[in-house]
């Protein structure tokens, strides 16, 4: 046996390892008494410790000073996201100005499509990766009907080639190039949630732009999970949601960028709400809306305090992590290692169960490896949770393992292969 397919192997990365204290933050599920190996985070981030204190401490303004916690308190609930957008910009390189948080993702993309999805005679159509996540295709295929036009007509698809799992950035130019002046917007997912495929989006946004589309980003995938550079690489829009990787509890507040050069201007519709009213004339209660400066003239609804208290807390720990760089560094290493065991596996079977259809480059995947089982695959899935290893099931035949930098460690990937690798030859 390779000495790197050993648990003493796997337990000496963790030793060397300087975030592994970062683990004692978060509070793993448990099963039969004994605490979950948990690779799921690319669905629902694990609950931070800090989350039960900072919810205490508003429930106790809320308690203490009712409607007075809205200006009254350490931290007034009116100012109180701006308390988060100081963490969020470096989260997905942006300004403070550029960030806020605000609704649900979902939500949030309808909104900026608002803004951003101006079709017109002859420049109408809309970019965007095939099998994205249904609820983006839904939000899509609705905003191209609400303005008139046929989805099948509006909407282009780009898919892998035949045969393979992954689009290739080539093919993604192309057919941007192809579009021209017909194409009013590039629309793709940051990171994609099937196959974890991390996509260019430096390029994504040059090319479109080139031609003269918007580019925005569904950053779920992506947000908390790989370094962004979104004011550098001047997207124009984006969102995310925060109870993946950024562990803000299940349906987390979202977050949205808007770039700065679109600031001033006037010409792009919203749909407003007293929350984005400019701030310091909200209180005259006037008529005209008359948005705040920045993405903070987005907001159409108040602050909810609690989802921010809860994201607040996960945000310090990224902080106190040092943000994605040490971070990205980690998760690159903790994917290569499981790619690595996953084909010893596949070894020691003498033949190949488990496919990767995660990119095989570390600087196009996210902290994620997506794998095809051959054979017997929901078995296999359903077998691993009964053995406290917590992945994800995606039909028909992919099982998504999700190594977190924050809260994983080495011994959990090496575990995880030593179980695969039990089970397949129990049930195979």
């Amino acid at each position: 046996m390779n000495y790197e397919n050993t648990l003493t192997f796997a337990q000496s990365l963790d030793h060397a390892d300087p975030l592994s204290g970062f683990r004692n933050d978060f509070l793993f599920p448990q099963q039969n008494g004994k605490p979950f190996i948990y690779l799921c985070g690319n669905s629902l981030g694990l609950q931070p410790k800090a989350a039960r204190e900072v919810l205490d401490e508003q429930l106790n303004n809320w308690h203490n000073l009712a409607v007075e916690g809205w200006f009254e308190g350490d931290s007034p609930w009116m100012f109180y996201h701006k308390e988060l957008k100081k963490l969020m910009g470096p989260l997905v390189g942006a300004s403070v100005k550029e960030v806020c948080p605000m609704n649900t993702l979902t939500v949030n993309l309808h909104l900026l499509m608002v803004s951003f999805y101006k079709p017109v005679k002859g420049r109408f159509k809309i970019i965007m990766e095939a099998g994205a996540f249904p609820s983006d295709q839904y939000a899509i295929e609705s905003q191209v009907r609400f303005h008139g036009y046929d989805p099948n007509d509006a909407i282009v698809e780009v898919a892998p080639r035949v045969g393979e799992h992954t689009l290739k950035i080539e093919d993604i130019l192309a057919q941007i190039a192809e579009q021209g002046d017909e194409l009013a917007l590039v629309l793709f997912g940051g990171v994609n949630y099937f196959t974890g495929q991390w996509f260019d989006m430096e390029a994504i946004t040059k090319a479109g732009q080139a031609i003269g589309a918007v580019v925005g980003f569904d950053l779920a995938h992506a947000a908390g999970n790989v370094p962004l550079k979104l004011h550098d690489w001047n997207v124009d829009f984006a969102c995310w949601c925060s109870y993946k990787y950024q562990n803000s509890g299940p349906g987390g507040i979202s977050g949205i960028f808007v770039h700065e050069k679109h600031f001033s201007d006037t010409t792009l519709s919203r749909f407003a709400g007293w929350w984005g009213y400019q701030e310091d004339q909200r209180f005259k209660m006037e008529k005209g809306f008359v948005p705040e400066a920045g993405a903070d003239g987005w907001q159409v609804s108040c602050t909810q305090v609690m989802p921010m208290a809860l994201h607040f807390a996960s945000l310090q720990i990224f902080e106190k992590a040092g943000f994605i760089g040490p971070l990205r560094s980690k998760s690159k290493a903790l994917t290569s290692y499981l790619f690595y065991i996953i084909n010893e596996v596949n070894k020691s079977l003498n033949y190949m169960q488990f496919e990767i259809i995660t990119p095989l480059d570390e600087n196009d995947r996210g902290a994620q490896v997506s794998i095809i089982a051959k054979q017997k695959g929901k078995e296999i899935f359903e077998k691993l949770v009964a053995n406290n290893v917590l992945g994800d099931w995606r039909e028909p035949n992919v099982i998504r393992l999700s190594p977190v930098p924050l809260y994983n460690s080495f011994e959990d990937v090496f575990r995880t292969g030593e179980l695969l690798l039990q089970i397949s030859k129990d049930i195979l």
